[in-house]
């Protein structure tokens, strides 16, 4: 939320708390993806380079692809126009999202292309223990618990703020909102309700692989 909506809300809390209700009603019968592109579009439309990014990373982060992204942005294109289009197109690739590396021989496909990645000796990281390692692109959390290996991606659900390796005994908290979460499972145990987002990984030759 905007500064600017915050101070609404609290300045007139029973006006927008009708606007808000009416915005979930209006998209109550939609797929959280639909949903969710559509609040892109509007975001395009309107140049709100602030908006765009908060709905883009909810958009991706509920499950739509940089191409179905893409196809909406054209779908729209009677009502944005091109000059919109590219003006959000800039935006997104200045965000540097792996979502949008599929276009083949640029600089982004080259960063992110999607494979198995080396995330160092199994050694390196003792039974028990959290290492933060940065690869391809993105940083991650490798952890060595009972259960054996598992990687997770190093950005927050909420707004994909990027969180360091601060731990309190298992527990990482995000640096933005203070969104916690067991290191160990990726599971949100305060203040938020989702998850890391959790990558396959495999042990080979002696390393730690994690696939992106």
């Amino acid at each position: 939320m905007s500064d600017a909506l915050d101070f609404l809300v609290k300045a007139r809390p029973e006006a927008m708390g009708h606007y808000f209700a009416f915005l979930k009603d209006c998209g109550g019968r939609l797929d959280p993806k639909t949903r969710n592109l559509i609040s892109v579009i509007t975001k395009v439309h309107a140049q709100t380079e602030r908006g765009l990014r908060q709905y883009l990373r909810r958009a991706l982060r509920d499950g739509c692809s940089g191409e179905e992204v893409l196809d909406a942005l054209l779908m729209a294109f009677p009502a944005l126009g091109l000059a919109k289009i590219v003006w959000a197109v800039d935006v997104i690739l200045a965000m540097d999202l792996p979502e949008f590396a599929f276009v083949a021989g640029s600089a982004a496909s080259a960063v992110h292309a999607q494979g198995w990645h080396d995330l160092g000796p199994a050694g390196s990281v003792p039974p028990g223990e959290t290492r933060r390692v940065e690869c391809a692109g993105r940083a991650v959390f490798v952890h060595h618990g009972e259960g054996g290996w598992r990687v997770f991606d190093s950005r927050c659900p909420h707004q994909s703020t990027d969180i360091p390796l601060a731990l309190d005994g298992q527990v990482l908290t995000c640096p933005k909102h203070g969104w916690r979460f067991d290191v160990g499972t990726g599971a949100c145990t305060e203040h938020g309700d989702r998850p890391l987002r959790e990558w396959d990984c495999r042990l080979h030759e002696g390393r730690v692989q994690g696939y992106w």
